[in-house]
């Protein structure tokens, strides 16, 4: 099912912390992402369909430096084939101790469309990557080669990442607070019920700056708050 285009436009302007809300109404509770923080915060929220790959331990005698040689080797297959609009998802078993990937890669994936690229290990050339426009989230640098602890084994099937589960099409969103998984059969409505709490707490946010008690605001358990809410509503033009 693919990702609809108001359904994206909806996403890019909610907070991940209001989809986690949305998501645990729902009975969702391991939707976020452990660990994987933007190497640049202030970029503009990440929102794509997960493109994955898959990362088991290295054994030595897999992973030779030539095995990149290959054209067929899956990290580098998969940078090729992650589509435009995308976002690039790496399960790394939370393990920075090696590269998931590294600037060149990110580069190629940036100048191809891919939305955004999240990993539960590290990356390296970390700096050149944060300097991309490209979104790009990992847990910490890391300079040595996947090839020394990942072995890539497996394309765009489903996979943990930050101890999150992610299957191929779920739409990955992510801000300064990191990324979170939707259900791609949630999609939709998810965005629309952000949206509708987003502006809900833009009006309880300017109500307590003017000084009022969150007590029977937030949640809204005062039936005036309802009232005043739809006030501010027509008001604001919302």
């Amino acid at each position: 099912m693919a990702l609809k285009p108001a359904t994206r436009d909806n996403l890019q302007t909610v907070s991940t912390a209001t989809i986690t809300t949305a998501l645990f109404k729902r009975g969702f509770r391991n939707q976020m992402i452990q660990g994987a923080v933007p190497l640049r915060p202030g970029k503009p929220t990440m929102v794509g369909e997960a493109y994955t790959l898959r990362y088991m331990p290295a054994r030595e005698d897999r992973n030779p430096i030539t095995v990149f040689q290959d054209r067929a080797h899956p990290q580098r297959k998969a940078v090729e084939e992650c589509p435009p609009g995308a976002v690039f998802v790496i399960d790394s078993r939370k393990d920075p101790r090696a590269a998931s990937a590294g600037a060149i890669l990110v580069t190629r994936l940036q100048v191809r469309g891919v939305a955004g690229i999240v990993t539960d290990g590290g990356f390296r050339d970390s700096a050149e990557i944060g300097a991309l426009d490209i979104p790009a989230y990992h847990v910490r640098p890391a300079a040595p080669t996947n090839l020394t602890r990942h072995e890539a084994i497996d394309i765009n099937v489903p996979i943990g990442c930050g101890d999150a589960p992610v299957f191929p099409g779920d739409v990955i969103v992510g801000d300064d607070d990191g990324c979170v998984v939707i259900p791609a059969e949630l999609a939709d409505e998810i965005a629309v019920e952000a949206v509708e709490m987003t502006l809900f707490e833009d009006f309880v946010s300017e109500k307590v700056r003017e000084g009022r008690s969150i007590l029977g605001l937030y949640p809204a358990t005062d039936p005036q708050t309802k009232v005043d809410f739809e006030n501010w509503r027509k008001v604001k033009g919302r």
